[in-house]
């Protein structure tokens, strides 16, 4: 029988607080930012210090930290990683991921003993490529999300360097991330880490006759959002990722909430131990699907892994679905004599709403918020800020870390398997 090797779940971690929350709901190992090198500049990167306190939280819990220092180096840009890299090395760090091959060589010289991931901006799409990289000492190659399921199984047959592969999460409309419409529109570098996504932006059609006005054909054209991407989700295809030997399965989304990283590591990790305790009897269940959904905020497709996106996954404008559940708390101690849990709000709870717990390995419950009270122990009918200490009675245990979350008001477009969708009221 063919040995399978169980996939890492990679998730991202924006914050320390998204760190610890990740490897508590299940991800093997996060990748954060530091303070330089990175593509990601508001995504609340770490300091050394930072740092060292998300290391031996890891390592506490069997995880690794990775490192992202994939930006695009100008004349300059280069000047003190060496020491950036050696910092890194130096606090336990697991692996630093690169595409620039100037910092791909500063990393591997004034750095040894760091290993080094090759980006996915680099765009690798070939075994031959694979093996390039390994040649210079590279430990794992992160696949360009252009490559297809079928790509992905002769790359895995032709080298055995370890394969990273994006399961979950945003898509870019450009090859590999590799775009300069930020640079042009609002003067930030997109590939130095500054951003600004213009690709999400809504745009319109002008028809513009010689010598008159131009006139908005707004309307007369089903999408606003012409550039911009749906979503991934490779949730019903675990089987195929783990069959072609993708070592790591890798979450988008260092921007993210902790609702969608404790959300989506923990559906992840579920699926696969359910696939790696028992290939032959695995079953997609339909509460992953569910689950995924609560955080979605576009539709979901499976990128180019087995066809090339039609114009159904490349643009989400008119099919955007609006989530389910909006987080609003987590827990932080429970009374097991009075049934009181001490929770922190992160949103707007109200006397009466109806509310779900949900923590790791999949531990839920709802319940209706009858009784609401602050730090003092007085009666209140809505919370009054973010970040409020409360406390409500709770017809289950709990325990720190576990999230609070309730339906979303407004209106919620369902979809289904055929492509059609039906609106409902919240």
């Amino acid at each position: 029988m063919k040995q399978l090797k169980r996939p890492e779940v990679l998730a991202p971690a924006g914050t320390l607080e998204k760190l610890k929350t990740a490897i508590h709901y299940g991800a093997d190992a996060v990748y954060i930012g530091g303070n330089a090198y990175g593509l990601r500049s508001r995504a609340g990167n770490f300091s050394l210090e930072e740092m060292a306190e998300g290391v031996a939280y890891a390592r506490a819990h069997d995880a690794k930290v990775y490192v992202a220092a994939n930006m695009v180096t100008h004349e300059g840009n280069e000047i003190g990683a060496g020491d950036f890299f050696r910092e890194l090395r130096d606090v336990g760090i697991s692996a630093v991921i690169v595409s620039d091959p100037a910092l791909i060589e500063i990393c591997a010289t004034e750095a040894p003993g760091l290993p080094i991931h090759l980006s996915t901006q680099a765009s690798a799409t070939n075994y031959e490529t694979l093996e390039f990289w390994k040649s210079l000492g590279l430990e794992r190659v992160v696949l360009a999300r252009e490559v297809s399921m079928s790509e992905l199984a002769e790359i895995r047959e032709h080298t055995d360097i370890e394969i990273e592969a994006f399961i979950h999460g945003a898509m870019c409309i450009s090859y590999s991330g590799r775009c300069v419409l930020s640079n042009h529109m609002s003067m930030r570098d997109a590939n130095r880490g500054g951003c600004s996504q213009s690709c999400r932006w809504k745009y319109d059609l002008y028809d513009l006759p010689f010598g008159e006005e131009r006139r908005s054909i707004q309307g007369e054209i089903p999408e606003e959002f012409s550039m911009s991407a749906v979503d991934m989700s490779m949730i019903e295809h675990i089987p195929d990722l783990i069959e072609n030997g993708v070592d790591s399965f890798k979450i988008e989304g260092r921007m993210k909430s902790i609702h969608y990283v404790s959300t989506v590591s923990n559906v992840y990790k579920a699926a696969v131990d359910s696939y790696i305790a028992d290939p032959e009897h695995y079953q997609l269940k339909q509460e992953w699907v569910d689950e995924l959904w609560k955080v979605a905020q576009r539709e979901l497709a499976t990128g180019f892994y087995y066809q090339t996106p039609s114009e159904k996954e490349q643009l989400f404008g008119a099919r955007r679905k609006i989530p389910e559940y909006k987080f609003v708390g987590e827990v932080l101690s429970y009374d097991e004599i009075t049934g009181l849990a001490t929770i922190r709000q992160r949103n707007v709870i109200t006397l009466g709403d109806e509310i779900e717990f949900y923590g790791p390995h999949f531990k839920h419950f709802e319940t209706t918020v009858c009784d609401l009270r602050n730090e003092e122990g007085e009666l209140i009918e809505r919370a009054p800020n973010p970040m409020a200490v409360l406390t409500i009675p709770v017809p289950e245990a709990v325990t720190p870390g576990d999230m609070i979350r309730r339906k979303a008001e407004g209106l919620i477009n369902l979809y289904q398997k055929d492509g059609t969708s039906k609106t409902v009221r919240a």
